[in-house]
């Protein structure tokens, strides 16, 4: 019976890429929180709380960057590198680094390697696939040299040259993979004002935000109108929220109590796009969210929660998800048949798809808030920004998750697995398989509104 069920299992499983790649994060987790846990990766020699261990290491993969300790305080040299490789192999996904070891022996990669590939980098069909795959590869290890070498210039004159080297080496890893982990004790609030450190990782969580598909297609094609529709909707919709986003903090925080009130008008304005790029998927912080007012930490979550793009190393319900609902609203509002944009309409599957994913996260978003307000003495937004930024893999808090109980944490932990893979993927990995109806009831009528 065990081997019938064992057997089973093993066939569903690779007959189910989603539940290949959901199964491959918990597994990277695990061992993730295994090492952390250890007295031999920490400064003072002691172990680390298992339930801090496993949620850090599930911040880590799932390039979160909450953290219940302070990276570079609370990590020795070793386990800021276990964290910064569970960071890498995380933002480009497990099949991707996995699938590593054929390429460089030049052997084929499978039809089952193929099919989970193109589930992870998000694209509808499996042509062009390896090639994607190679670009994915060549880019980040380029983008992320390249942000490297402009952190570098602060760095290395600031910490000498093997220190300056390795955080330019690990902020330029943790930023491109929107991670957000920093290991300079306050992210990059000391460097606030500093224009070359704040643009250089701004510029890498916004390529690594955009989605491997939209970058490939940007490189190859060169041309915004030669470009496909869901790539110009993304870079359309990331320029929007980026403006809307940096233009709302700057009004809100220079009232009267913000935290802009004794920055420079430059500072001021660096600070709100450097909080409006973070805020998407990345975490770090330029200016102390703690401070903040109500309004902008609303602003805030809505930012979180919306996320990067499809295929790409940030989190949330994605630009395409939130662009496709916004389209739906005004076709409807417009009283038009369906939705259009770039003279392409939308799909009825795909705003169907777009209203489950938004309506699945924002339960899951309101529940565990509410379970944690019921057993925390925190306020509600606080829980709320919490709660958002762990399952938009953002990173940023209000001041909360060290104080956080150990219940508290494993819901927040499950959030960040969860905004990882995706609530769509964790359903259908161990959902059952769809139920094809031959029969076409009668349509039913609903007053709506």
């Amino acid at each position: 019976m065990k081997n019938k069920f064992n057997g089973k299992f093993l066939d569903r499983l690779s007959e189910s890429p989603p539940l290949i790649l959901t199964l491959g994060f918990f597994i990277l987790i695990s061992i993730g929180a295994l090492i952390l846990s250890t007295p031999f990766v920490t400064r003072s020699g002691n172990p680390t709380n298992p339930i801090d261990a496993l949620f850090i290491a599930a911040s880590a993969s799932c390039v979160t960057g909450l953290s219940p300790v302070n990276t570079a305080e609370h990590w020795n040299s070793l386990g800021q590198v276990v964290i910064i490789i569970l960071i890498q192999i995380g933002g480009l996904g497990i099949m991707t680094l996995a699938s590593i070891i054929p390429l460089i022996l030049r052997k084929k990669i499978g039809i089952k390697s193929r099919l989970i590939l193109k589930e992870q980098l998000n694209i509808e069909s499996m042509e062009g696939v390896i090639r994607l795959f190679r670009y994915v590869l060549g880019f980040t290890l380029a983008v992320e040299m390249l942000g490297a070498l402009f952190l570098s210039i602060r760095f290395v004159p600031t910490y000498g040259l093997g220190k300056g080297i390795w955080f330019s080496v690990f902020h330029s890893i943790s930023a491109f993979c929107n991670a957000g982990f920093d290991i300079l004790g306050d992210s990059i609030y000391p460097l606030r004002g500093d224009y070359l450190v704040n643009i250089t990782i701004m510029c890498l969580i916004i390529i690594g935000g955009l989605g491997f598909m939209v970058t490939s297609e940007i490189y190859y094609k060169r041309h915004f109108k030669n470009i496909s529709t869901h790539s110009k909707l993304v870079l359309l919709t990331n320029a929007g929220l980026i403006l809307v986003g940096a233009l709302g903090f700057f009004v809100l925080e220079s009232l009267k109590g913000g935290v802009l009130n004794n920055e420079s008008i430059g500072d001021g304005v660096l600070m709100s796009f450097f909080q409006s790029v973070s805020a998407r998927t990345a975490g770090f912080y330029s200016a102390d969210l703690s401070k903040i007012k109500d309004s902008t930490a609303i602003l805030l979550i809505s930012l979180m929660f919306i996320g990067g793009s499809p295929g790409s190393t940030a989190g949330g319900i994605k630009t395409t998800t939130f662009a496709v609902l916004l389209l739906a609203v005004i076709s409807v509002i417009k009283n038009e048949k369906e939705p259009v944009v770039f003279k392409r309409r939308i799909s009825n599957d795909t705003i169907k798809k777009a209203l489950s994913i938004f309506v699945i996260s924002l339960s899951i978003v309101i529940f565990v808030s509410f379970v944690i307000a019921a057993i925390e003495d925190f306020a509600f937004i606080d829980i709320l920004y919490e709660t958002a930024s762990a399952l938009g893999t953002v990173g940023a808090t209000l001041g909360i998750t060290d104080k956080l109980s150990s219940v508290s944490k494993i819901l927040i932990t499950l959030c960040m697995y969860l905004g990882r893979i995706g609530p769509m993927t964790m359903a259908l990995s161990f959902g059952l398989k769809s139920d094809v109806r031959l029969i076409r009831y009668p349509e039913g009528f609903i007053s709506i509104g």
